[in-house]
């Protein structure tokens, strides 16, 4: 069975996803893809930002909300990404790369915070899978 990067799932007063990914790298950027997702289905204009991200945390769940709550800030900045990379994991120290511009309508919601309700990084037959949480 083939089964989707993200999804969302439902929760009484926040949003949801279930995101899965064959290895740690494509988890994060199927999280990453995933929030994005959330807020509708703004693109770019055009492409005015390139930005490497690098944060490091205690633990990969940690680090998972770490990467999301980097990209929320930029998200903030009333821009939308074309492109979310990341290019390495290594112990607790993600390193991602981040393109995109201002976006052609405005979100539908907006994101507050990644949450560490109900997150754990759990191994699966086909890579890696997740929960997350995100307070709106």
């Amino acid at each position: 069975m083939n089964l989707p990067a993200w999804e969302e799932v439902e929760h009484t007063a926040d949003w949801s996803l279930r995101v899965r990914g064959a290895d740690l790298r494509s988890l994060f950027e199927n999280a990453a893809r995933g929030m994005v997702s959330l807020l509708g289905d703004a693109k770019p204009t055009e492409i005015t930002f390139h930005r490497v991200i690098e944060v490091s945390a205690i633990d990969t769940e940690s680090l998972l909300v770490e990467w999301l709550t980097e990209l929320l800030y930029i998200l903030e900045e009333d821009l939308i990404f074309s492109e979310i990379n990341v290019k390495q994991i290594e112990g607790n120290t993600l390193i991602g790369e981040v393109s995109g511009g201002p976006p052609d309508q405005p979100p539908m919601k907006i994101i507050k915070a990644v949450t560490y309700h109900l997150l754990e990084i759990r191994p699966t037959d086909t890579g890696y899978e997740t929960v997350l949480v995100f307070d709106v």
